[in-house]
């Protein structure tokens, strides 16, 4: 390693991140030799029947990694602020945070750059991934930004593009923007730490989406609403948290469909037909959705041959 590369590599950063979306890019950041002083992550939460406290994705992965853990629960409390002061980063990473106050974003001399799960400027907000899929984009990917005041707006490092195929939900997205995401953040370190990044100032004619948090209500079939559009909220929310309708007077989860463009006969929107065996049908606005799994509330997700077995149509 040249004595210019081991400066580099010194560059002391700190890294922000919660959930297992930011763990690669963390782990990345240290294989390839990174200095990370310092994590900061959400506080423990109470999980299951004990509700025992239970640390983040990336509060695990840091500990198993030997790195310094910071859990604020007020990133404007001023004693925080001084601890991350005396740490005397260098620069500051964002993977799936929450929002920071300009005292914090704006407190390292190479500034703090973010990795948002969209092609900035469309698609800011809270669900990229779920919003790109439920539109029916065929492409989506990544961004590192440098944060400002407004979020999501900051100047463009660096973006990768995915293609968005057909049968893709959001599962299979996520661990593909996830694994790219991780390669981008340690590309973003290293053009910075040589002095080389050259930001660019976001397309405002670009912003045709957003992608607001993801509710309850969010999630509920309209089958006034075509087939098509309603197999894309399928994957947009499949695995979790998962698109929902009422199905013999209980809730039911519906993780995987397919659709035509044909109508059922003499069935209005909503109504549905099946052979009690091998299908379950619902006419939509516009064409026919095919329920292929699912989960009826009380019991586990299975395919709809299984369900049909065990449920008496």
């Amino acid at each position: 390693m040249s004595n210019n590369e081991v400066k580099e590599k010194s560059l002391r950063l700190i890294y922000m991140g919660t959930p297992e979306f930011a763990v690669p890019a963390l782990e990345k950041l240290v294989e390839a030799g990174w200095n990370v002083v310092a994590v900061i992550t959400a506080p423990d939460k109470p999980q299951g029947r004990g509700q025992k406290l239970v640390g983040s994705p990336v509060k695990e992965a840091a500990e198993k990694l030997g790195l310094h853990i910071l859990q604020p629960t007020n990133l404007k409390n001023p004693e925080f602020q001084q601890e991350l002061k005396d740490l005397k980063a260098d620069l500051q990473i964002v993977v799936a945070f929450r929002m920071l106050p300009e005292a914090v974003w704006n407190m390292p001399p190479l500034g703090t750059f973010n990795l948002h799960a969209s092609l900035l400027p469309n698609y800011r907000g809270a669900a990229p991934i779920n919003w790109a899929i439920i539109n029916g984009e065929k492409e989506t990917g990544v961004t590192t930004f440098f944060l400002k005041h407004e979020i999501d707006t900051g100047s463009i490092i660096f973006q990768e593009k995915i293609t968005i195929h057909p049968e893709d939900d959001l599962g299979i997205v996520y661990e593909k923007l996830m694994t790219i995401g991780a390669d981008l953040v340690v590309r973003t370190v290293d053009v910075i730490s040589k002095n080389e990044v050259n930001p660019s100032i976001q397309d405002e004619s670009k912003a045709l989406h957003h992608a607001p948090k993801i509710f309850k209500e969010t999630c509920k079939i309209d089958w006034t609403k075509s087939a098509e559009s309603i197999h894309n909220l399928v994957r947009g929310l499949s695995p979790y948290p998962a698109a929902w309708t009422e199905f013999q007077g209980k809730t039911c989860k519906i993780f995987k469909t397919s659709f035509t463009k044909e109508n059922l006969n003499d069935k209005k929107q909503g109504q549905w037909e099946s052979d009690g065996k091998s299908f379950l049908k619902f006419q939509t606005g516009e064409g026919t959705l095919n329920v292929l799994e699912l989960q009826l509330e009380g019991k586990k997700r299975m395919k709809i041959e299984e369900l049909l077995r065990g449920l008496k149509i």
